[in-house]
Protein backbone atom coordinates (compact mmCIF):
# COMPACT_ATOMS: atom_id res chain seq x y z
CA UNK A 1 0.00 0.00 0.00
CA UNK A 2 3.04 2.31 0.19
CA UNK A 3 2.74 3.34 -3.46
CA UNK A 4 -0.89 4.28 -2.95
CA UNK A 5 -0.15 6.32 0.20
CA UNK A 6 2.69 8.16 -1.55
CA UNK A 7 0.63 8.92 -4.66
CA UNK A 8 -2.35 10.04 -2.61
CA UNK A 9 -0.11 12.33 -0.52
CA UNK A 10 1.20 13.97 -3.69
CA UNK A 11 -2.33 14.48 -5.01
CA UNK A 12 -3.46 15.89 -1.66
CA UNK A 13 -0.51 18.28 -1.58
CA UNK A 14 -1.29 19.57 -5.06
CA UNK A 15 -4.91 20.18 -4.11
CA UNK A 16 -4.02 21.78 -0.78
CA UNK A 17 -1.30 24.18 -1.90
CA UNK A 18 -3.01 24.84 -5.23
CA UNK A 19 -6.16 25.55 -3.24
CA UNK A 20 -4.38 28.09 -1.03
CA UNK A 21 -3.05 29.90 -4.09
CA UNK A 22 -6.38 29.95 -5.87
CA UNK A 23 -8.30 30.93 -2.74
CA UNK A 24 -6.00 33.91 -2.43
CA UNK A 25 -6.82 34.87 -6.01
CA UNK A 26 -10.51 34.41 -5.34
CA UNK A 27 -10.25 36.64 -2.29
CA UNK A 28 -8.65 39.39 -4.39
CA UNK A 29 -11.37 39.08 -7.02
CA UNK A 30 -14.04 39.20 -4.34
CA UNK A 31 -12.53 42.32 -2.78
CA UNK A 32 -12.46 43.99 -6.20
CA UNK A 33 -16.09 43.14 -6.89
CA UNK A 34 -17.08 44.42 -3.44
CA UNK A 35 -15.52 47.78 -4.31
CA UNK A 36 -17.62 48.01 -7.45
CA UNK A 37 -20.75 47.01 -5.56
CA UNK A 38 -20.01 49.70 -3.01
CA UNK A 39 -19.56 52.20 -5.81
CA UNK A 40 -22.90 51.22 -7.25
CA UNK A 41 -24.56 51.69 -3.86
CA UNK A 42 -23.19 55.25 -3.69
CA UNK A 43 -24.45 56.20 -7.11
CA UNK A 44 -21.43 55.29 -9.19
CA UNK A 45 -23.48 52.76 -11.12
CA UNK A 46 -21.75 53.56 -14.40
CA UNK A 47 -18.41 52.27 -13.15
CA UNK A 48 -20.02 49.11 -11.81
CA UNK A 49 -21.82 48.58 -15.11
CA UNK A 50 -18.60 49.00 -17.06
CA UNK A 51 -16.95 46.44 -14.79
CA UNK A 52 -19.79 44.02 -15.42
CA UNK A 53 -19.49 44.50 -19.17
CA UNK A 54 -15.76 43.88 -18.92
CA UNK A 55 -16.42 40.62 -17.10
CA UNK A 56 -18.86 39.52 -19.75
CA UNK A 57 -16.45 40.38 -22.56
CA UNK A 58 -13.55 38.49 -21.02
CA UNK A 59 -15.71 35.49 -20.27
CA UNK A 60 -14.90 35.38 -16.57
CA UNK A 61 -18.47 34.44 -15.78
CA UNK A 62 -17.80 31.08 -17.43
CA UNK A 63 -14.35 30.83 -15.88
CA UNK A 64 -15.16 27.69 -13.91
CA UNK A 65 -16.97 25.70 -16.60
CA UNK A 66 -15.15 22.66 -17.96
CA UNK A 67 -14.89 22.35 -21.76
CA UNK A 68 -16.45 19.31 -23.40
CA UNK A 69 -13.11 17.91 -24.53
CA UNK A 70 -12.00 17.56 -20.90
CA UNK A 71 -14.08 14.36 -20.67
CA UNK A 72 -11.46 12.68 -22.92
CA UNK A 73 -9.24 11.54 -19.98
CA UNK A 74 -12.27 9.95 -18.34
CA UNK A 75 -13.28 8.14 -21.53
CA UNK A 76 -9.67 7.07 -22.14
CA UNK A 77 -9.41 5.67 -18.61
CA UNK A 78 -12.65 3.70 -19.05
CA UNK A 79 -11.38 2.27 -22.34
CA UNK A 80 -8.10 1.23 -20.74
CA UNK A 81 -9.94 -0.39 -17.82
CA UNK A 82 -11.99 -2.28 -20.40
CA UNK A 83 -9.21 -3.29 -22.78
CA UNK A 84 -6.12 -3.47 -20.54
CA UNK A 85 -6.73 -6.86 -18.89
CA UNK A 86 -7.78 -8.27 -22.26
CA UNK A 87 -5.18 -7.04 -24.77
CA UNK A 88 -2.14 -5.86 -22.79
CA UNK A 89 -2.53 -7.58 -19.45
CA UNK A 90 1.09 -7.47 -18.26
CA UNK A 91 1.50 -3.76 -19.03
CA UNK A 92 -1.87 -2.91 -17.46
CA UNK A 93 -1.36 -4.78 -14.19
CA UNK A 94 2.08 -3.28 -13.80
CA UNK A 95 1.17 0.32 -14.67
CA UNK A 96 -2.53 0.88 -13.90
CA UNK A 97 -1.75 2.90 -10.71
CA UNK A 98 0.42 5.34 -12.69
CA UNK A 99 -2.15 5.54 -15.50
CA UNK A 100 -5.09 6.22 -13.15
CA UNK A 101 -3.21 8.86 -11.14
CA UNK A 102 -1.78 10.43 -14.30
CA UNK A 103 -5.22 10.93 -15.87
CA UNK A 104 -6.58 12.26 -12.56
CA UNK A 105 -3.74 14.78 -12.18
CA UNK A 106 -4.21 15.95 -15.76
CA UNK A 107 -7.82 16.91 -15.07
CA UNK A 108 -7.09 18.28 -11.59
CA UNK A 109 -4.28 20.48 -12.95
CA UNK A 110 -6.63 21.88 -15.59
CA UNK A 111 -9.26 22.69 -12.99
CA UNK A 112 -6.77 24.32 -10.63
CA UNK A 113 -4.48 26.26 -12.94
CA UNK A 114 -6.55 26.87 -16.10
CA UNK A 115 -10.14 27.09 -14.89
CA UNK A 116 -9.16 28.44 -11.49
CA UNK A 117 -11.68 26.05 -9.97
CA UNK A 118 -10.54 24.70 -6.62
CA UNK A 119 -13.94 23.66 -5.38
CA UNK A 120 -14.61 20.74 -7.75
CA UNK A 121 -11.27 18.95 -7.07
CA UNK A 122 -11.58 19.48 -3.31
CA UNK A 123 -15.14 18.12 -3.31
CA UNK A 124 -14.02 15.16 -5.44
CA UNK A 125 -11.15 14.49 -3.05
CA UNK A 126 -13.47 14.64 -0.02
CA UNK A 127 -15.90 12.22 -1.69
CA UNK A 128 -13.04 9.88 -2.58
CA UNK A 129 -11.72 9.85 1.00
CA UNK A 130 -15.22 9.01 2.29
CA UNK A 131 -15.56 6.33 -0.38
CA UNK A 132 -12.22 4.59 0.16
CA UNK A 133 -12.31 4.83 3.98
CA UNK A 134 -15.64 2.99 4.05
CA UNK A 135 -14.63 0.37 1.47
CA UNK A 136 -11.20 -0.27 2.98
CA UNK A 137 -12.47 -0.61 6.55
CA UNK A 138 -15.30 -2.97 5.55
CA UNK A 139 -12.98 -5.02 3.36
CA UNK A 140 -10.30 -5.43 6.02
CA UNK A 141 -12.68 -6.04 8.94
CA UNK A 142 -14.68 -8.65 7.03
CA UNK A 143 -11.44 -10.34 5.92
CA UNK A 144 -10.95 -11.42 9.52
CA UNK A 145 -14.20 -13.41 9.57
CA UNK A 146 -14.08 -16.95 8.20
CA UNK A 147 -17.46 -18.47 7.38
CA UNK A 148 -17.48 -22.19 6.54
CA UNK A 149 -20.63 -23.78 5.10
CA UNK A 150 -20.53 -27.58 4.98
CA UNK A 151 -23.39 -28.05 2.55
CA UNK A 152 -23.87 -29.31 -0.99
CA UNK A 153 -23.88 -26.52 -3.57
CA UNK A 154 -27.36 -27.00 -4.97
CA UNK A 155 -29.15 -24.27 -6.92
CA UNK A 156 -31.49 -23.79 -3.97
CA UNK A 157 -28.57 -23.42 -1.50
CA UNK A 158 -26.92 -20.87 -3.78
CA UNK A 159 -30.13 -18.87 -4.23
CA UNK A 160 -30.68 -18.91 -0.46
CA UNK A 161 -27.21 -17.49 0.18
CA UNK A 162 -27.73 -14.77 -2.44
CA UNK A 163 -31.05 -13.75 -0.87
CA UNK A 164 -29.50 -13.71 2.61
CA UNK A 165 -26.67 -11.55 1.24
CA UNK A 166 -29.20 -9.14 -0.28
CA UNK A 167 -30.94 -8.80 3.10
CA UNK A 168 -27.67 -8.33 5.00
CA UNK A 169 -26.60 -5.64 2.51
CA UNK A 170 -29.21 -3.32 4.02
CA UNK A 171 -27.62 -3.69 7.46
CA UNK A 172 -23.89 -3.56 6.71
CA UNK A 173 -23.92 -2.14 3.20
CA UNK A 174 -23.35 -3.80 -0.15
CA UNK A 175 -19.60 -3.58 0.44
CA UNK A 176 -19.80 -5.24 3.87
CA UNK A 177 -22.14 -7.99 2.67
CA UNK A 178 -20.04 -8.62 -0.44
CA UNK A 179 -16.77 -8.90 1.46
CA UNK A 180 -18.35 -11.04 4.18
CA UNK A 181 -20.03 -13.56 1.85
CA UNK A 182 -18.10 -13.74 -1.43
CA UNK A 183 -15.46 -16.12 -0.06
CA UNK A 184 -18.01 -18.46 1.62
CA UNK A 185 -20.01 -18.39 -1.64
CA UNK A 186 -16.90 -19.42 -3.60
CA UNK A 187 -16.02 -22.14 -1.08
CA UNK A 188 -19.60 -23.46 -1.08
CA UNK A 189 -19.28 -23.97 -4.85
CA UNK A 190 -15.73 -25.33 -4.87
CA UNK A 191 -15.30 -27.56 -7.89
CA UNK A 192 -18.39 -25.95 -9.38
CA UNK A 193 -17.75 -22.21 -9.33
CA UNK A 194 -18.18 -20.45 -12.66
CA UNK A 195 -18.27 -16.82 -13.80
CA UNK A 196 -22.07 -16.62 -13.73
CA UNK A 197 -22.04 -17.40 -9.98
CA UNK A 198 -19.92 -14.31 -9.37
CA UNK A 199 -21.92 -12.11 -11.76
CA UNK A 200 -25.23 -12.93 -10.07
CA UNK A 201 -23.55 -12.29 -6.71
CA UNK A 202 -22.61 -8.82 -8.00
CA UNK A 203 -26.16 -8.26 -9.29
CA UNK A 204 -27.97 -9.34 -6.13
CA UNK A 205 -25.64 -8.77 -3.17
CA UNK A 206 -23.23 -6.05 -4.33
CA UNK A 207 -25.92 -3.82 -5.83
CA UNK A 208 -29.68 -4.42 -5.93
CA UNK A 209 -29.77 -5.96 -2.46
CA UNK A 210 -28.85 -2.68 -0.73
CA UNK A 211 -31.87 -0.69 -1.91
CA UNK A 212 -33.86 -0.51 1.32
CA UNK A 213 -31.78 1.60 3.72
CA UNK A 214 -29.30 4.48 3.44
CA UNK A 215 -26.66 2.10 4.85
CA UNK A 216 -27.27 -0.24 1.92
CA UNK A 217 -25.64 1.68 -0.93
CA UNK A 218 -23.54 4.88 -1.13
CA UNK A 219 -26.05 6.90 -3.25
CA UNK A 220 -28.81 6.34 -0.71
CA UNK A 221 -26.47 7.27 2.13
CA UNK A 222 -25.60 10.56 0.42
CA UNK A 223 -29.32 11.25 0.04
CA UNK A 224 -29.77 10.62 3.77
CA UNK A 225 -26.99 13.10 4.55
CA UNK A 226 -28.74 15.69 2.37
CA UNK A 227 -31.97 15.34 4.35
CA UNK A 228 -33.97 12.36 3.02
CA UNK A 229 -35.54 10.50 5.99
CA UNK A 230 -33.88 7.23 6.99
CA UNK A 231 -36.91 5.00 6.36
CA UNK A 232 -37.93 6.72 3.10
CA UNK A 233 -36.06 4.17 0.97
CA UNK A 234 -37.68 1.22 2.75
CA UNK A 235 -41.14 2.73 2.29
CA UNK A 236 -40.75 3.51 -1.41
CA UNK A 237 -38.23 1.02 -2.81
CA UNK A 238 -39.38 -2.33 -1.39
CA UNK A 239 -41.81 -3.30 -4.23
CA UNK A 240 -39.14 -2.86 -6.93
CA UNK A 241 -36.54 -4.52 -4.64
CA UNK A 242 -38.68 -7.65 -4.18
CA UNK A 243 -39.61 -7.75 -7.87
CA UNK A 244 -35.98 -7.52 -9.04
CA UNK A 245 -34.58 -10.02 -6.53
CA UNK A 246 -37.28 -12.62 -7.24
CA UNK A 247 -36.67 -12.28 -10.99
CA UNK A 248 -32.89 -12.66 -10.59
CA UNK A 249 -33.28 -15.54 -8.10
CA UNK A 250 -35.52 -17.45 -10.52
CA UNK A 251 -33.16 -16.77 -13.44
CA UNK A 252 -30.13 -17.89 -11.40
CA UNK A 253 -31.90 -21.04 -10.17
CA UNK A 254 -32.60 -22.31 -13.69
CA UNK A 255 -29.18 -21.26 -15.03
CA UNK A 256 -27.46 -23.02 -12.12
CA UNK A 257 -29.67 -26.07 -12.54
CA UNK A 258 -28.72 -26.30 -16.21
CA UNK A 259 -25.03 -25.36 -16.13
CA UNK A 260 -23.91 -26.06 -12.56
CA UNK A 261 -21.36 -28.88 -12.54
CA UNK A 262 -22.41 -29.83 -9.00
CA UNK A 263 -25.58 -31.26 -10.50
CA UNK A 264 -23.71 -33.53 -12.87
CA UNK A 265 -25.02 -37.09 -12.33
CA UNK A 266 -21.72 -38.50 -13.57
CA UNK A 267 -20.10 -37.57 -10.25
CA UNK A 268 -18.74 -40.88 -8.93
CA UNK A 269 -18.12 -40.01 -5.30
CA UNK A 270 -20.93 -39.31 -2.88
CA UNK A 271 -19.81 -36.72 -0.37
CA UNK A 272 -21.42 -36.54 3.06
CA UNK A 273 -22.31 -33.06 4.31
CA UNK A 274 -23.06 -32.03 7.90
CA UNK A 275 -25.12 -28.98 6.78
CA UNK A 276 -23.43 -26.97 9.53
CA UNK A 277 -22.16 -23.41 9.50
CA UNK A 278 -19.03 -22.43 11.44
CA UNK A 279 -17.60 -19.00 12.21
CA UNK A 280 -14.03 -18.02 13.08
CA UNK A 281 -13.17 -14.42 13.98
CA UNK A 282 -16.46 -13.46 15.65
CA UNK A 283 -14.85 -10.42 17.29
CA UNK A 284 -14.57 -8.77 13.88
CA UNK A 285 -18.34 -8.41 13.84
CA UNK A 286 -17.72 -5.88 16.61
CA UNK A 287 -15.38 -3.96 14.32
CA UNK A 288 -18.03 -4.02 11.58
CA UNK A 289 -20.56 -2.65 14.07
CA UNK A 290 -18.23 0.25 14.92
CA UNK A 291 -17.82 1.04 11.21
CA UNK A 292 -21.59 1.09 10.61
CA UNK A 293 -22.17 3.29 13.67
CA UNK A 294 -19.45 5.71 12.57
CA UNK A 295 -21.24 6.17 9.24
CA UNK A 296 -23.76 8.40 11.04
CA UNK A 297 -21.12 10.69 12.55
CA UNK A 298 -21.78 13.37 9.97
CA UNK A 299 -21.75 17.07 10.92
CA UNK A 300 -24.59 17.74 8.47
CA UNK A 301 -26.85 15.37 10.42
CA UNK A 302 -25.59 15.57 14.03
CA UNK A 303 -24.74 18.93 15.53
CA UNK A 304 -21.42 19.16 17.33
CA UNK A 305 -19.55 16.59 15.25
CA UNK A 306 -16.11 18.07 14.43
CA UNK A 307 -15.85 19.07 10.79
CA UNK A 308 -13.80 20.89 8.20
CA UNK A 309 -15.88 23.78 6.81
CA UNK A 310 -15.16 24.50 3.16
CA UNK A 311 -17.19 26.33 0.53
CA UNK A 312 -20.11 26.60 2.94
CA UNK A 313 -20.22 22.83 3.55
CA UNK A 314 -19.17 20.68 6.48
CA UNK A 315 -16.89 17.72 5.77
CA UNK A 316 -16.46 15.00 8.36
CA UNK A 317 -13.01 13.75 9.29
CA UNK A 318 -13.74 12.01 12.61
CA UNK A 319 -15.77 9.35 10.77
CA UNK A 320 -12.94 8.60 8.34
CA UNK A 321 -10.34 8.53 11.15
CA UNK A 322 -12.49 5.99 13.02
CA UNK A 323 -12.94 3.85 9.89
CA UNK A 324 -9.25 3.79 9.01
CA UNK A 325 -8.32 3.12 12.65
CA UNK A 326 -10.75 0.20 12.70
CA UNK A 327 -9.19 -1.08 9.47
CA UNK A 328 -5.76 -1.14 11.13
CA UNK A 329 -6.91 -2.56 14.47
CA UNK A 330 -9.20 -5.21 12.98
CA UNK A 331 -6.31 -6.52 10.88
CA UNK A 332 -3.75 -6.20 13.69
CA UNK A 333 -5.84 -8.21 16.15
CA UNK A 334 -7.64 -10.52 13.71
CA UNK A 335 -7.77 -14.28 14.24
CA UNK A 336 -4.94 -15.55 12.04
CA UNK A 337 -6.89 -18.72 11.25
CA UNK A 338 -9.52 -16.54 9.58
CA UNK A 339 -6.91 -14.49 7.71
CA UNK A 340 -5.22 -17.63 6.37
CA UNK A 341 -8.50 -19.42 5.69
CA UNK A 342 -9.71 -16.46 3.61
CA UNK A 343 -6.31 -16.17 1.90
CA UNK A 344 -6.64 -12.50 2.75
CA UNK A 345 -4.42 -9.92 1.04
CA UNK A 346 -4.62 -6.23 0.15
CA UNK A 347 -4.53 -6.51 -3.65
CA UNK A 348 -8.33 -6.15 -4.25
CA UNK A 349 -8.63 -2.95 -2.18
CA UNK A 350 -5.37 -1.65 -3.65
CA UNK A 351 -6.78 -2.08 -7.17
CA UNK A 352 -10.04 -0.37 -6.23
CA UNK A 353 -8.17 2.49 -4.52
CA UNK A 354 -6.05 3.28 -7.57
CA UNK A 355 -8.75 2.78 -10.19
CA UNK A 356 -11.19 5.02 -8.34
CA UNK A 357 -8.57 7.73 -7.80
CA UNK A 358 -8.61 7.96 -11.58
CA UNK A 359 -12.40 7.75 -11.84
CA UNK A 360 -13.10 10.38 -9.17
CA UNK A 361 -10.42 12.67 -10.59
CA UNK A 362 -11.47 12.45 -14.23
CA UNK A 363 -15.27 12.23 -14.00
CA UNK A 364 -15.66 15.81 -12.71
CA UNK A 365 -16.16 17.33 -16.20
CA UNK A 366 -18.66 14.62 -17.20
CA UNK A 367 -20.77 15.14 -14.08
CA UNK A 368 -20.54 18.91 -14.45
CA UNK A 369 -21.72 18.85 -18.06
CA UNK A 370 -24.61 16.53 -17.21
CA UNK A 371 -25.60 18.66 -14.23
CA UNK A 372 -25.41 21.92 -16.19
CA UNK A 373 -27.60 20.53 -18.97
CA UNK A 374 -30.16 19.13 -16.55
CA UNK A 375 -30.44 22.49 -14.80
CA UNK A 376 -30.73 24.46 -18.07
CA UNK A 377 -34.19 25.43 -19.37
CA UNK A 378 -34.01 22.78 -22.11
CA UNK A 379 -32.81 20.13 -19.68
CA UNK A 380 -35.34 21.02 -16.97
CA UNK A 381 -38.15 20.74 -19.51
CA UNK A 382 -37.08 17.16 -20.20
CA UNK A 383 -37.08 16.08 -16.54
CA UNK A 384 -39.72 13.45 -15.78
CA UNK A 385 -39.66 10.30 -13.69
CA UNK A 386 -38.93 8.35 -16.89
CA UNK A 387 -35.97 10.45 -18.02
CA UNK A 388 -34.62 10.51 -14.47
CA UNK A 389 -34.80 6.71 -14.30
CA UNK A 390 -32.93 6.15 -17.55
CA UNK A 391 -30.58 9.12 -17.23
CA UNK A 392 -29.53 8.31 -13.66
CA UNK A 393 -29.37 4.61 -14.48
CA UNK A 394 -27.26 4.69 -17.63
CA UNK A 395 -24.72 7.09 -16.14
CA UNK A 396 -24.62 5.15 -12.85
CA UNK A 397 -23.39 2.17 -14.83
CA UNK A 398 -20.37 4.04 -16.18
CA UNK A 399 -19.78 6.75 -13.59
CA UNK A 400 -19.71 6.08 -9.88
CA UNK A 401 -23.38 5.89 -8.90
CA UNK A 402 -23.09 8.06 -5.75
CA UNK A 403 -22.18 11.42 -7.38
CA UNK A 404 -24.49 10.57 -10.31
CA UNK A 405 -27.36 10.24 -7.83
CA UNK A 406 -26.58 13.65 -6.31
CA UNK A 407 -26.33 15.36 -9.70
CA UNK A 408 -29.70 14.09 -10.87
CA UNK A 409 -31.34 14.82 -7.52
CA UNK A 410 -29.99 18.38 -7.69
CA UNK A 411 -31.28 18.73 -11.26
CA UNK A 412 -34.73 17.36 -10.37
CA UNK A 413 -35.00 19.74 -7.42
CA UNK A 414 -33.76 22.71 -9.45
CA UNK A 415 -36.44 22.05 -12.08
CA UNK A 416 -39.02 22.64 -9.31
CA UNK A 417 -37.34 25.69 -7.87
CA UNK A 418 -35.80 23.86 -4.91
CA UNK A 419 -32.16 23.46 -3.84
CA UNK A 420 -30.33 20.31 -2.78
CA UNK A 421 -28.29 22.50 -0.42
CA UNK A 422 -31.40 23.29 1.67
CA UNK A 423 -32.11 20.37 3.99
CA UNK A 424 -35.74 21.42 4.56
CA UNK A 425 -36.40 21.59 0.82
CA UNK A 426 -34.84 18.13 0.41
CA UNK A 427 -37.21 16.79 3.07
CA UNK A 428 -40.17 18.43 1.34
CA UNK A 429 -39.05 16.95 -1.97
CA UNK A 430 -38.94 13.47 -0.42
CA UNK A 431 -42.36 14.03 1.20
CA UNK A 432 -43.89 14.90 -2.20
CA UNK A 433 -43.99 18.58 -1.25
CA UNK A 434 -43.48 19.43 -4.91
CA UNK A 435 -45.54 18.01 -7.75
CA UNK A 436 -44.49 14.37 -8.35
CA UNK A 437 -41.26 14.92 -6.40
CA UNK A 438 -41.35 11.73 -4.28
CA UNK A 439 -41.96 9.66 -7.40
CA UNK A 440 -39.02 11.33 -9.16
CA UNK A 441 -36.83 10.63 -6.13
CA UNK A 442 -37.91 7.00 -6.25
CA UNK A 443 -36.85 6.80 -9.91
CA UNK A 444 -33.45 8.31 -9.10
CA UNK A 445 -32.91 6.05 -6.07
CA UNK A 446 -33.84 2.77 -7.74
CA UNK A 447 -31.96 3.55 -10.95
CA UNK A 448 -28.72 4.57 -9.21
CA UNK A 449 -28.63 1.34 -7.18
CA UNK A 450 -29.94 -1.14 -9.77
CA UNK A 451 -27.90 0.17 -12.73
CA UNK A 452 -24.73 0.17 -10.61
CA UNK A 453 -24.53 -3.53 -11.49
CA UNK A 454 -24.28 -2.86 -15.24
CA UNK A 455 -20.45 -2.67 -15.25
CA UNK A 456 -17.51 -3.45 -12.99
CA UNK A 457 -17.13 0.26 -12.15
CA UNK A 458 -20.78 1.11 -11.46
CA UNK A 459 -20.35 0.43 -7.73
CA UNK A 460 -17.28 0.02 -5.54
CA UNK A 461 -17.82 -3.62 -4.42
CA UNK A 462 -18.08 -4.86 -8.02
CA UNK A 463 -14.37 -4.49 -8.66
CA UNK A 464 -13.39 -6.04 -5.33
CA UNK A 465 -15.63 -9.09 -5.88
CA UNK A 466 -14.12 -9.53 -9.35
CA UNK A 467 -10.58 -9.27 -7.95
CA UNK A 468 -11.24 -11.79 -5.15
CA UNK A 469 -12.81 -14.21 -7.65
CA UNK A 470 -9.79 -13.97 -9.95
CA UNK A 471 -7.43 -14.58 -7.03
CA UNK A 472 -9.37 -17.79 -6.40
CA UNK A 473 -8.67 -18.93 -9.96
CA UNK A 474 -12.07 -18.05 -11.45
CA UNK A 475 -11.83 -16.78 -15.01
CA UNK A 476 -13.93 -13.61 -15.04
CA UNK A 477 -15.19 -11.88 -18.19
CA UNK A 478 -13.50 -8.71 -19.38
CA UNK A 479 -15.12 -5.28 -18.98
CA UNK A 480 -16.92 -5.64 -22.32
CA UNK A 481 -17.49 -9.36 -21.79
CA UNK A 482 -19.32 -8.60 -18.54
CA UNK A 483 -21.63 -6.18 -20.37
CA UNK A 484 -22.20 -8.28 -23.50
CA UNK A 485 -22.55 -11.72 -21.87
CA UNK A 486 -24.41 -10.78 -18.70
CA UNK A 487 -25.57 -7.17 -18.34
CA UNK A 488 -27.28 -6.84 -21.72
CA UNK A 489 -29.02 -10.25 -21.94
CA UNK A 490 -29.89 -10.64 -18.23
CA UNK A 491 -29.81 -7.36 -16.31
CA UNK A 492 -31.04 -4.93 -18.98
CA UNK A 493 -34.32 -6.83 -19.64
CA UNK A 494 -34.94 -6.81 -15.89
CA UNK A 495 -34.30 -3.05 -15.71
CA UNK A 496 -36.72 -2.53 -18.59
CA UNK A 497 -39.31 -4.65 -16.75
CA UNK A 498 -38.82 -2.59 -13.58
CA UNK A 499 -39.41 0.56 -15.63
CA UNK A 500 -42.52 -0.86 -17.31
CA UNK A 501 -44.04 -2.12 -14.06
CA UNK A 502 -43.24 0.80 -11.77
CA UNK A 503 -42.73 3.90 -13.94
CA UNK A 504 -43.63 3.76 -17.64
CA UNK A 505 -47.41 3.79 -17.40
CA UNK A 506 -47.80 5.93 -14.29
CA UNK A 507 -49.59 9.18 -15.10
CA UNK A 508 -48.64 12.23 -13.08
Amino acid sequence: MKNFILSFSILFGILFFGGLEMQSAFAENTDTENVYLAQADHGNADQATLHGESLAETGEEDHHTAPIWLVIPFVALLLMIATGPLFYEHFWHKNYPKIAIGFALLVVFYYLFVLGNVHAPVHAMAEYIQFIALLASLYIASGGILIEIDKKATPFANVSLLIIGALIANLIGTTGASMLLIRPFIRLNKGNIQAYHIIFFIFMVSNIGGSLTPIGDPPLFLGFLKGIPFFWTLEHNWPAWIFALIALAVAFYFIDKKFGRANDDSELEETTYSNKLSLIGMKNFGWLFIIICSVFLDPNVIEGVPAIVYDGQKFSYIREIIMLSVAFLSYRFADQRAIKGNEFNFEPIREVAFIFVGIFGTMMPALELVGDFAKSPDGAAMITHNTLYWGTGILSGFLDNAPTYLNFLAAAMASKGASIGNIEEVRQFAADGYHDSAFELMAISIASVFFGAMTYIGNGPNFMVKSIAEQNGIKMPSFFGYIIRFSLPILLPLLILVWLVFFAFVEV
